[in-house]
């Protein structure tokens, strides 16, 4: 291990007054340090000086969350469909080693720009809206009133018609006729008036655009405004969600090299200056300019093995990264018979042969046994008739092969393909029982070795193989997971998007089925109440008329399935647990671990093996830097700290188990460490140890010849429960819980009211097919 002086976006508290509320806050956390106990109880005193040094922020800029927002904190840059994106500042207070730190990150998010509105609609409709009307078939055709209603509902605009009043208004719905055709009426409802005579009489403002409809204000009584006469108000965050031209935009915007986002943190908390916020001084608060320095070690990259038959058999990665040039999958899997489905009618046949051609080519260098030729000529279809193509190259296979199972199927796709990826994983999954590889019309064109050969990785995995293995597993070498029978769990929960209020929550648990090598991992999937981030299903009963009370769940038919695989029922249980905020994680750990506990003592009367339990967080907010970035062999070629990079003091909790690890290298922007929490461990692991296991596992991601930036069992987590959120549909489900790469399943009802999610076939729940 290598040492190293590092930067961190964390800036100390100085002078802290033992007399003041801030240094009592520190005085009383000291003692409780000193003590052994839990630092939990000071939450609300944090919270009070949180908003203490929010205020000044908060009346300068526009807060949301806990990040401030301003159009002069960095000019605002175009996002396209009338989005801007404005540059901000994270900031919150954190207990750390050092005492109390304010955390300060960059941040950037859209915002709808203040324009006119008919400059906005027409920036949303791609059109020339202002020089003639909308025709009726273009209305019907490309729904554009529906998309102009979805874009402004909810948006405020205040009025440019009436001099320097400018009432707010905020929008409800359009009209569904012209400005020219509308009257109301006036006069006790005896006479009506149309809303061009009322705007020429009462402001002398004459209309231009009588062919657009008006905007409906006001929720009591509605009132019509014309676009004409309004303006976008501004400061107002965009909720919804972003198109990929927007996100592409977006991520240009906040994609910063390490020094440039160094140098704009500190001249953000320069421009803040909280030696001159008076709310601070009331609480005699004073902060450094300083970035944080902190001490941190390089672990080493970890030796891979691959097949014998290669040139290379074993393998040792450079900053992060490495290839297959001369190397064979340590365990290459058979396809015999495979078909491919052609989506894109941009490709044509000729081109589609070739590049099946070549990817076959490609898993026969790698190490696998791979047919060249197709079982049938590769099939053309549309992509709205995707159920009708695949049931038809189904049972097209199933004829030519007297009804065994195709190996694969290959599927070429249009690079906008809306939700045909989505539908035809569902079909092939959880209807037909096929394992699909998805390749974009552009990669067909293109033909890379590069993309041929991450496809074939991928390929091999989702039909059983191993890529490579960690030399140190085969050897029995790694410490508290060689000497004994290990599992090692990945959990996740992804939640619906930002105005899906009734979708449920999608829980996905994986785990290893290999030991020793721990490089295949088998997973299940629920579907849960919404926003519910405590997994429902890792445990369960329930009562049959016939067999009695009946024990189910995640966990439990993941240990089943380990000791199916291995012929050993795991002795130790090392559990990954992706996506919690601070705020739940003794919340979490109780539930799980006491589900993790009754699963355990379900399987095997006084069956009890250790557990460690470890939270992953990725959305945090601490950066790494440098601290002399011109030091050869101190950064890798985006500038940003080395893989392996770990830190564990200084900017740490200050009684609890956790550290910041940099496992991959950087390729565009500024690395972000994930950040560990070791909130139970019954298998007493030293720092020193679950760190290089981490680390070393990070190598063993299946998709890719690079370390990862977040451990691979809680990767694979998330990527099942992405996956799962395309499996549902109404009307059509069959089981809520489900596995997803292996393990027994348990069809069951749904207690709660959650819409089920549809089983998988049976031959896709034994391999990786979420890879």
């Amino acid at each position: 291990m290598m040492g190293l002086r590092l930067y961190t976006p964390l800036v100390n508290f100085l002078s802290l007054q033992r007399s003041s509320p801030s240094g009592l806050l520190m005085k009383r956390m000291e003692l409780m340090a000193q003590t052994g106990r839990r630092v939990d109880a000071p939450q609300e005193a944090l919270k009070v000086l949180d908003v203490v040094l929010r205020e000044l922020s908060r009346q300068r800029y526009c807060p949301i969350g806990r990040s401030f927002y301003s159009p002069e904190l960095r000019r605002p840059q175009r996002l396209g469909d009338g989005l801007e994106s404005w540059c901000g500042f994270y900031q919150s207070i954190r207990p750390t080693q050092m005492g109390l730190s304010l955390n300060i990150d960059m941040s950037s998010t859209a915002f709808i720009e203040p324009l006119p509105v008919v400059e906005f609609v027409a920036q949303i409709l791609n059109k020339d809206v202002l020089s003639r009307p909308l025709s009726d078939s273009e209305r019907v055709k490309y729904h554009l009133i529906a998309k102009i209603k979805k874009a402004l509902r909810g948006v405020k605009v205040e009025v440019t018609h009436r001099g320097n009043v400018r009432r707010k208004y905020r929008i409800s719905g359009l009209t569904s006729r012209p400005t020219r055709e509308l009257v109301f009426p006036v006069d006790d409802l005896l006479n009506m008036k149309s809303v061009v005579e009322y705007f020429q009489e009462m402001y002398g403002f004459t209309i231009q655009y009588t062919h657009l409809p008006c905007l409906q204000v006001g929720n009591q009584k509605v009132n019509y405004l014309p676009m004409e006469t309004c303006k976008i108000v501004e400061g107002q965050r965009y909720t919804k969600r972003l198109n990929e031209k927007q996100i592409t935009s977006l991520l240009k915007v906040t994609c910063q090299r390490p020094k440039d986002m160094e140098t704009d943190i500190l001249r953000t908390v320069h421009h803040n200056a909280y030696d001159q916020d008076p709310y601070a001084k009331e609480f005699d608060i004073k902060i450094s300019e300083n970035l944080t320095p902190v001490e941190a070690r390089i672990l080493p990259a970890p030796w891979l093995k691959y097949h014998d038959s290669g040139k290379e058999k074993d393998c040792l990665p450079q900053v992060g990264q490495w290839n297959m040039m001369n190397k064979k999958m340590i365990n290459g899997s058979t396809v015999n018979h495979w078909a491919c489905v052609n989506f894109s009618r941009s490709v044509q046949d000729h081109v589609a042969r070739g590049f099946c051609s070549e990817l076959a080519k490609m898993c026969q260098v790698s190490g696998m046994v791979f047919n060249p030729e197709p079982i049938i000529p590769i099939y053309n279809a549309w992509p709205e008739q995707v159920q009708k193509a695949l049931r038809h190259v189904y049972n097209a296979t199933m004829n030519k092969l007297n009804g065994k199972e195709l190996d694969l199927l290959l599927a070429i796709l249009p690079d906008n393909n809306g939700s045909l990826y989505g539908d035809l994983k569902r079909i092939c999954e959880t209807d037909l029982g096929l394992i699909s590889q998805c390749c974009l019309t552009k990669h067909v064109f293109k033909i890379s070795k590069q993309y041929l050969a991450n496809v074939s990785l991928k390929i091999n995995v989702k039909m059983g193989g191993r890529n490579t293995v960690l030399l140190d597993a085969i050897s029995w070498r790694i410490p508290l997971v060689s000497d004994i029978p290990t599992i090692i769990f990945g959990a996740d929960v992804t939640h619906p998007e930002t105005g899906e209020d009734s979708s449920p929550s999608i829980a996905a648990v994986v785990a290893s089925q290999d030991w020793p090598e721990i490089t295949k991992y088998a997973g299940l999937v629920c579907a849960q109440a919404h926003r519910q981030e405590l997994i429902q299903d890792l445990f369960k009963t329930w009562y049959d008329p016939n067999r009695g009370t009946v024990y189910g769940g995640m966990v439990r038919d993941l240990l089943m399935s380990f000791k199916k695989a291995t012929g050993q029922k795991p002795l130790r249980i090392i559990f990954y647990r992706d996506g919690v905020s601070e705020g739940q994680f003794y919340q979490v750990l109780l539930y799980e671990l006491d589900a993790i506990r009754k699963a355990c003592a379900s399987l095997e009367p006084n069956y009890q093996p250790p557990v460690t339990f470890v939270i992953v967080q990725k959305r945090h907010h601490t950066r790494l830097f440098p601290n002399n970035p011109k030091e050869k062999g101190s950064t890798d070629k985006s500038g940003n700290i080395l893989p392996g990079t770990v830190v564990d003091s200084t900017i740490c909790h200050p009684t609890e188990f956790d550290f910041y690890l940099c496992s991959h290298a950087g390729i565009q922007g500024t690395s972000r460490p994930a950040h560990y929490h070791v909130l139970w461990d019954e298998n007493n692991f030293t720092a020193d140890g679950i760190q290089s296991l981490t680390n070393n596992l990070c190598y063993t991601y299946a998709r890719c010849t690079r370390s990862v930036s977040v451990v691979p069992p809680a990767y694979y987590a998330h990527l099942a429960a992405f996956r799962a959120r395309f499996y549902m549909e109404p009307d059509k489900s069959e089981c809520g819980s489900h596995v997803v790469g292996g393990g027994r399943n348990n069809c069951l009802s749904n207690q709660s009211g959650v819409r089920q999610l549809p089983a998988l076939k049976e031959n896709v729940k034994k391999v990786m097919f979420y890879c």
